[in-house]
């Protein structure tokens, strides 16, 4: 795994990877890291404020190749003003190192909890497309690892590499318990332009009240090998699937609200990348 940037990466320390966990193509996913543990020494550029602040702060989760050179950094958690300013000092250190980064953002999904696993699937993603032969023009493309077809836990054929699939199994659950009035998990996703990606997801737990969560990806000097944009909705439905566990009828948001940030969405699709899909769900 390399990233999308231009940077050799000759700034970065190698790390002892006894403590790692042994990931597919590879590569070892290690826990949380302070940037200071990653860098060497001050890159040129980089003003001695932005270096002293920078390497206090840590990732949640970093993958190296096998003889320890960090090669992506990962963040998941909850973005605050305070976090937005800390990832910008990080940022400028990471680029000047050339150290891929990717930010998760999601008010729900935590490192401890996901990473490795978000990590993981991250890698296989990555490989998959990596190792996918160049179309000849005529050719059908091939299959998307977001779009492989296998069998499902409870036994039917779907999508094997969507990450909210448990979730929509759950909701379906929940539904015949008549926890929910609708079993069907929906969502949505973008790409601002110059911008993160960002995936929603929803359930309507109550006639007219729902469940939701969001999820930005941001990606730097990487690519994870997947639509981004559906890859945060994938995340968001996996929240979903956390928050089921533990309904908090107090967080549930009204239908109506939660139409209004579409139809929100909707009026600046002159700022996303890819346009705005989703235009039936702005309906009443």
């Amino acid at each position: 795994m390399t990233g999308s940037g231009d940077g050799n990466g000759s700034g970065l320390r190698t790390l002892p990877l006894g403590d790692g966990l042994p990931a597919r193509a590879g590569f070892v996913v290690l826990g949380a890291h302070r940037l200071g543990e990653l860098v060497q020494r001050r890159p040129a550029g980089i003003t001695g404020n932005q270096w002293s602040s920078a390497i206090r702060e840590a990732y949640d989760v970093v993958v190296c190749a096998d003889d320890g050179t960090p090669r992506l950094a990962v963040e998941i958690g909850p973005e605050t003003p305070a976090g937005r300013r800390a990832e910008r000092m990080k940022n400028a250190v990471a680029g000047a190192v050339g150290l891929p980064v990717l930010r998760i953002g999601s008010p729900t999904l935590r490192a401890a909890e996901h990473g490795r696993a978000v990590v993981t699937y991250v890698i296989d993603a990555r490989t998959y497309t990596d190792g996918v032969a160049v179309v000849e023009p005529g050719e059908d493309p091939p299959v998307g690892f977001r779009d492989i077809l296998g069998r499902l836990p409870d036994g039917r054929t779907g999508a094997v590499n969507d990450l909210g699939a448990l979730a929509r199994a759950a909701a379906v659950e929940a539904y015949v318990e008549g926890r929910l009035v609708d079993p069907i998990l929906r969502g949505l996703h973008v790409h601002w332009t110059d911008g993160p990606a960002e995936g929603w997801s929803w359930l309507e737990v109550r006639p007219g009240a729902c469940l939701v969560e969001r999820v930005t990806v941001r990606e730097h000097r990487f690519s994870t090998g997947l639509d981004t944009a559906r890859f945060a909705e994938d995340l968001a439905a996996l929240a979903i699937g956390e928050r089921l566990r533990t309904m908090d009828a107090a967080a549930l948001v009204p239908r109506d609200e939660l139409r209004a940030a579409i139809r929100g969405l909707a009026a600046r699709r002159g700022e996303l990348a890819t346009g705005f899909a989703f235009d039936h769900l702005c309906a009443d």
